[in-house]
């Protein structure tokens, strides 16, 4: 799930890349929380609303993991074995969500199962979907023990 439409084609197709590839696997989506209505200029106010929109399209049996600059970081084989486990646990579905350019609000971060760090660096809210996509399809390809990835 991620807030709002990327604006630029060349991240929408290596984002639709990853998830032809990733569908390979396992069934997969990206939900866009629309948030091209709302013209509001106080920050605090725009990631509450986003907010909002983001639990509107989050039911009570999902599992929430925030990709957040505070969550707890892991290495791609690390990556590969918590998600196995997730799946281990049968979760009905498993949303990763990526907020916008200014996080999440209280109540997103309540309702959060998990936080997932890429890193500590800091990418642009739009990036990190695609960095993102790319980890979770070599998460499956490590699963699968294909060569994708070169541990």
């Amino acid at each position: 799930m991620v807030v709002g439409k990327t604006s630029s084609a060349e991240i929408k197709n290596i984002s639709n890349d990853y998830l032809k590839r990733i569908n390979r696997y396992h069934k997969a989506e990206e939900i866009v929380v629309d948030t091209s209505s709302l013209k509001i200029n106080d920050k605090q106010k725009l990631v509450q609303k986003e907010g909002e929109l983001i639990l509107k399209k989050i039911s009570a049996t999902d599992f929430v993991i925030l990709l957040d600059d505070k969550g707890k970081e892991q290495t791609s084989l690390q990556f590969a074995a918590y998600l196995e486990n997730l799946f281990n646990q049968s979760h009905k579905r498993i949303c990763f969500v990526v907020g916008g350019a200014f996080g999440f609000s209280e109540e997103v971060y309540k309702r959060a199962n998990a936080k997932l760090s890429l890193s500590k660096m800091t990418f642009s809210h739009q990036i990190i979907r695609a960095i993102f996509l790319e980890q979770l399809y070599r998460a499956f390809t490590i699963i699968n023990k294909e060569p994708y990835h070169h541990a």
